[in-house]
């Protein structure tokens, strides 16, 4: 892998972007010779930019203009599948200076001592990330805000609600973040990059901390598993009220066939 910038990257500042723009990127046969990275795929693109591609449906583009980046994401629009009628995004600008070490002050600009590969690929790791997370957060907080005034109605009346099917729906809306999240996105592992640049792990720990990666997933993970007790805590009380129903019922037609028993027995004795 070569670590030499682009000659057009004499820029002091570019432009970096992360797109969700679905659930899934296929990225199986666009590998080229000019890539960068088997995993994520990622390669240059354009006079002086990079794009990396992240299965969980992240696209990551640096130093892009805008006409070069919608036509790149026409071009892999048939290999996204679950499609976001609007794709979330994140833009950071990143400032290339050899004045200072890889850093990212409060409120200003990523700053960056050069712009190869492997600090490509550790920024791309932290943005796709941080998108992916905004996803599943905007979708656990609409399950949370469902679940909520059930559970107030459970607190204040006693009686659970009767739509069984909402209930199992939500749980699996539940489930599939927490597979996105441990199975997809992964936010506790790191870029495969580091094995080859440690030098670059203060840089990345300092990506993390900024957009609050390791919290969020933490956060996130906790959430899920207050959304997946009580969806079956619910659900257990819903098959309870079944079963005791049932029971009625039961007693119910016993008693009847009891007193046409009897009665039969009464009518035929006299």
């Amino acid at each position: 892998m070569t670590e030499t910038p682009p000659p057009s990257q004499q820029s002091n500042r570019v432009t970096a972007r992360a797109l969700l723009i679905g659930d899934r990127i296929d990225a199986a046969g666009l590998e080229r010779p000019d890539m960068i990275s088997a995993s994520p795929l990622a390669f240059r693109l354009g006079a002086s930019g990079y794009v990396a591609l992240y299965r969980f449906g992240v696209a990551v583009t640096v130093g892009l203009s805008p006409l070069e980046e919608d036509d790149f994401l026409r071009k892999i629009e048939s290999r996204v599948s679950g499609k976001h009628g609007k794709s979330d995004d994140e833009t950071a600008i990143v400032e290339i200076t050899t004045a200072s070490d890889d850093a990212i002050p409060p409120g200003g600009p990523i700053q960056m001592r050069d712009l190869t590969p492997p600090r490509f690929l550790v920024l791309a790791d932290a943005l796709s990330k941080h998108v992916a997370l905004a996803r599943d957060e905007r979708e656990v907080n609409a399950v949370l805000d469902i679940i909520e005034p059930i559970a107030r109605n459970l607190a204040s009346s006693g009686r659970a609600p009767w739509n069984r099917r909402g209930l199992l729906k939500l749980i699996g809306q539940a489930l599939l973040v927490q597979h996105r999240l441990s199975g997809r996105v992964a936010v506790d592992d790191r870029p495969d990059i580091l094995w080859d640049r440690p030098d670059l792990e203060r840089f990345h720990a300092r990506l993390d901390d900024e957009y609050e990666l390791k919290e969020r997933g933490e956060t996130l993970k906790h959430k899920l598993d207050v959304i997946v007790e009580t969806g079956r805590t619910l659900t257990d009380i819903l098959d309870t009220s079944r079963s005791t129903r049932l029971e009625i019922t039961i007693v119910v037609l016993i008693v009847v066939e009891i007193l046409i028993t009897i009665y039969q027995m009464y009518f035929k004795s006299g």
